[in-house]
């Protein structure tokens, strides 16, 4: 299986405080098995690439539900 890197940015951005809308995101993904990794400015998981597709969708719908403006992901193969 292919690996992957995912990184999702959630705004609106707020320099060191991230808030619930970050939070929402992280909290699910540190409930896997990904690598993660919260960054200053994303957050970061890395994977089985299948996995990191499939997740894509939850992570931005929790992220709208704890009040995101925009999200933007990111997926690459490794």
């Amino acid at each position: 299986m292919s690996q992957g890197r995912l990184e999702i940015l959630v705004e609106p951005f707020k320099e060191d405080d991230p808030g619930p809308h970050v939070m929402a995101v992280f909290e699910i993904l540190a409930q896997t098995d990904f690598v993660v990794d919260l960054g200053p400015f994303s957050t970061t998981a890395e994977g089985p690439i299948d996995e990191l597709i499939s997740i894509v969708q939850l992570l931005t719908q929790a992220a709208f539900n704890a009040g995101a403006t925009s999200t933007q992901a990111r997926l690459e193969r490794l």
